[in-house]
């Protein structure tokens, strides 16, 4: 037993460092992965709210961190949009979104 413990504890070692998340991308790589993206949702209002935050959630999780905080903003809004009655944006909510897509415009220009 004392044998098989240091090799349980090397792999959990290295099964816990592969998941520790997938490398992000440059921001550069950023840049040219979002001029390409050409997700359009589709569905009611409320349908294409949930389906923006979670392409939002999905885009953040891959890009580099300093343009995935404010795409996670952005799909933290549209879930909030998404759970609304008329799944519409508010007048603050647009605000937000348009602060949020002005910050990735200074990292991508």
């Amino acid at each position: 037993m004392k044998k098989l413990l240091p090799a349980v504890v090397l792999s959990m070692g290295l099964l816990l460092t592969g998941c520790a998340g997938t490398p992000k991308m440059s921001v550069q790589d950023s840049c040219a992965f979002l001029n390409k993206d050409t997700f359009v949702p589709s569905g009611n209002q409320q349908q294409k709210a949930d389906q923006i935050a979670k392409h939002y959630q999905d885009v953040a999780d891959k890009v580099a961190p300093e343009v995935a905080a404010p795409i996670q903003e952005m799909a933290d809004t549209m879930k909030q949009v998404a759970g609304s009655s008329l799944g519409a944006e508010s007048a603050e909510q647009t605000k937000k979104l348009t602060e949020q897509h002005n910050k990735i415009g200074e990292y991508c220009k």
